[in-house]
């Protein structure tokens, strides 16, 4: 489990590999990840944009722009829960991911917070380098 928080606002991130989802001998190697995003502050804030960044062993990066999650822009009062899955592939057993939510408070303060950055490992991976 990965866990960051950032104004008021905690996320955690649980990757998991979906060896069932992945062709080695094809260089497909895929993962789930599971995000619970937490509102632990006074003031409602919506989810409005979010921002990846995915890095394979050999340093590709995959840069991932878009409006919400998973098609939602959730709204969380204080103490309010939004969860989600997701996924992704590499071409190669393992590499992070991390990002950013642009997230906007009752105000229409637009402000970032961080998704913390998480190791994709799959067991073809004979060294963890994550």
């Amino acid at each position: 489990m990965y866990k960051e928080r950032t104004s008021n606002i905690e996320v955690m991130v649980i990757p998991a590999y979906l060896e069932d989802q992945s062709e080695p001998g094809e260089a497909y190697y895929a993962w789930a990840y599971f995000v619970r995003i937490r509102n632990v502050g006074a003031e409602t804030v919506q989810l409005l944009n979010r921002h990846w960044e995915i890095t394979d062993s050999n340093g590709v990066i995959q840069e991932v722009d878009g409006p919400g999650v998973i098609g939602q822009q959730p709204t969380l009062g204080p103490g309010e829960t939004f969860e989600y899955a997701s996924g992704t592939f590499l071409r190669t057993p393992s590499g992070i991911m991390g990002g950013t939510y642009e997230m906007m408070n009752e105000d229409g303060r637009h402000f970032n917070v961080v998704i913390p950055t998480f190791s994709l490992d799959s067991p073809e991976q004979l060294q963890r380098p994550n």
